[in-house]
């Protein structure tokens, strides 16, 4: 019994979860030539206070980036 496990950061909607999880399960099913019911798939959504590349978060990495953009003066 195939287990897959994908992290995602918020945001997703419903039906980008719900197409995901049918593609990796059809890709699951094709390439271990297992049977679709016995494929689990658990999706972990994570806040952008919960992630983070080398210490800094993607909140901390969103904030400098709408510091950036924003106009000077």
């Amino acid at each position: 019994m195939p287990i897959i496990e994908m992290h995602l950061m918020t945001g997703r909607s419903v039906e980008q979860k719900r197409n995901v999880a049918g593609a990796v399960a059809r890709a699951v099913q094709e390439s271990l030539g297992v049977k679709p019911e016995s494929i689990r798939i658990l999706i972990t959504e994570h806040g952008a206070e919960e992630f983070s590349v080398a210490g800094v978060t993607a909140g901390e990495r969103n904030e400098q980036a709408a510091q950036a953009a924003a106009p000077k003066g």
